[in-house]
């Protein structure tokens, strides 16, 4: 089995958001299951490897397409004040320049595996412009959906741009309200879609979540999925990790308190390894929840807890929470920032870890804080819904700031109750929601689409 991976984004080589990480890990799973894997992204300016061409992990060639005039930017897809306006070049020239590396290294993959808007025309390519190559016959497409928000919408006066005759551009095509959609382009050509968690790939089929595609998903039901995203369990590992204070593992789960008093030092909260801790991480926007956190967040903080947070986002929840920060400067800790290695800290110290979102595709926070034995509550939603339970979690179904604070509330209800909590925690560590077993469904996948 051949499969060639396509992103805009791999970790460790250029990242931006969780895209990165699941095309930086998936692949290493899938050649551990014996698949000839392989890797194509655009050659940033971040990316420190020379030439064209690198590993991932021992032997997964990662081909760099190179275009200095489109990648040799600081940013990958645009700046603070928006887009960048080249971003239909940009990835029509990635996507053709993917399928003739193709043709040059002389590799004929049995499925490319597109990911995102950024990929979308591949598919759309292999069956107009590339059809009738022989070397391209009887490849396959699949393409995964990891958040529908973001779908690559252009006017209609670039479609030229495109090289694709205008019998593609119609409502069963690439023509969405006037405008040119390369997600929509990807969903139609694709031979199989997959969404990066089950209760998502339901979600996306109604008005609600299909953001005005729910028609053309509904349509296409029968060729989509949801695979859960994993982790990767050797960089989130509490036993191993070296940004903690003191290691420990599910066995020893009691240690992680360390963690706390050590973090409540480091941020100047008041030390107290007996009070709970809330933390969050992630960008502070609608999506992720902040505006019902934000209803409530005072309320939240004027309670026997302490809230640590950590992201950046939309600036009206930036003076929210740092409005928060300096009414509570004992009890909260505000960092408006990106900081992986407080992340980690983060993660290993708090009892409890907010994701209130709205929707949420998948998610990996809810997964990572599992995994350092920090108890998510989370709305009812997307992979939040597939992975988070009351026997791991404090749930909520209702979008509303009353929901998220009935939760914490149970959640502040079961941490006073510490052998049942410490039992909890040590239930949180055992589940497993590293990439072997969504890796293996991906392989399956992969097989019965090449048939």
């Amino acid at each position: 089995m051949k499969v060639l991976l396509c992103s805009s984004e791999v970790v460790p080589f250029a990242k931006t958001g969780g895209l990165a990480d699941v095309a930086g890990s998936l692949p290493l799973c899938l050649k551990k299951l014996k698949v000839d894997v392989r890797v194509a992204m655009p050659k940033y300016s971040c990316v420190k490897a020379a030439g064209t061409k690198a590993k991932m992990g021992k032997d997964i060639p990662v081909y760099f397409i190179e275009n200095e005039g489109y990648f040799a930017r600081p940013n990958l897809y645009g700046t603070p004040l928006g887009d960048y306006p080249d971003n239909l070049d940009r990835f029509s020239f990635f996507s053709k320049a993917v399928l003739e590396l193709l043709k040059k290294e002389n590799f004929k993959p049995d499925v490319i595996h597109c990911n995102d808007w950024q990929t979308a025309l591949i598919p759309v390519y292999l069956k107009t412009i590339y059809n009738d190559d022989p070397f391209y016959q009887g490849i396959k497409a699949v393409f995964t959906i990891h958040n529908m928000a973001y779908q690559g919408t252009f006017s209609k006066d670039e479609y030229p741009k495109l090289g694709l005759g205008w019998e593609y551009f119609n409502i069963d095509g690439l023509e969405f309200y006037g405008m040119i959609n390369l997600m929509k382009g990807g969903l139609i050509f694709s031979d199989f879609i997959t969404t990066v968690s089950p209760t998502y790939s339901k979600e996306i089929q109604t008005p609600e979540f299909g953001c005005k595609l729910e028609g053309v998903l509904s349509k296409r039901k029968d060729c989509l999925s949801g695979i859960l995203n994993g982790i990767d369990y050797d960089e989130w590992n509490p036993e191993t990790d070296k940004e903690l204070a003191r290691k420990y593992s599910a066995r020893l789960s009691s240690d992680k308190v360390y963690n706390k008093v050590a973090l409540q030092k480091e941020l100047g909260l008041k030390v107290s390894p007996d009070v709970p801790l809330l933390g969050a991480v992630g960008r502070l926007a609608g999506q992720k929840g902040f505006d019902i956190l934000a209803e409530k967040i005072d309320k939240i903080c004027s309670m026997d807890l302490q809230f640590v947070l950590l992201g950046t986002g939309e600036e009206a929840y930036h003076k929210i929470m740092q409005q928060i920060g300096a009414k509570y400067p004992e009890k909260t800790s505000i960092n408006i920032k990106f900081d992986n290695t407080l992340a980690k800290k983060i993660y290993a110290s708090s009892d409890m870890f907010l994701m209130p979102s709205r929707y949420e595709p998948c998610g990996l926070g809810q997964l990572i804080s599992l995994r350092y034995g920090t108890i998510p509550v989370v709305r009812k939603t997307g992979g939040l819904a597939d992975t988070i339970t009351e026997d791991n979690g404090f749930v909520f179904e209702k979008y509303s700031g009353d929901a998220l604070l009935a939760a914490i509330k149970r959640g502040l209800d079961a941490y006073r109750n510490r052998n049942a909590w410490q039992a909890m925690v040590k239930r949180a560590m055992e589940y497993d929601f590293s990439w072997g077993n969504s890796a293996k469904e991906y392989v399956k996948l992969f097989k019965k689409v090449a048939g």
